[in-house]
Order: C-alpha cells, then sequence, then structure tokens
C-alpha cells in the first residue's frame, strides 16, 4: 500500500505529522502536509492518521 495526501484538500493542520512524522510531514512553503514515506511506514500510524485527518485528505492505495 502507498500514502497519498491531495494537497487540494489539505487544511494544513498538521495533524498526519504529529501523529506519524516518520511519513508526513508538514511544508512550510506551502503549508501543506506532504507524504515524505509513501510505502513501508508504520500501518497502525498512518491508519489513525487517516482517521483523524479533519480534511480527509489522507488516503492508501495499491
Amino acid at each position: 500500500m502507498s500514502v497519498y495526501i491531495d494537497e487540494d484538500e489539505c487544511i494544513g493542520c498538521g495533524t498526519c505529522e504529529e501523529l506519524c512524522p516518520e511519513v508526513f510531514k508538514l511544508n512550510t512553503d506551502t503549508e501543506k502536509a506532504e507524504v515524505i514515506k509513501r510505502a513501508g511506514g508504520p500501518a497502525d500510524l498512518i491508519e489513525e492518521a487517516i482517521d483523524n485527518c479533519p480534511a480527509s485528505c489522507i488516503y492508501e492505495e495499491e
């Protein structure tokens, strides 16, 4: 599975980075979150980030 963020929908709250900094990082230039590790991150923390994203803009694909 690979993790993606719809940056158009991201509100830059930083929740995903706070929950899973190994996979997500807030880009200070765009003020949007980005994926820094597309695959192989901790599945439980990625799922928590997906579940807690207020913009619902994080998703996984095969």
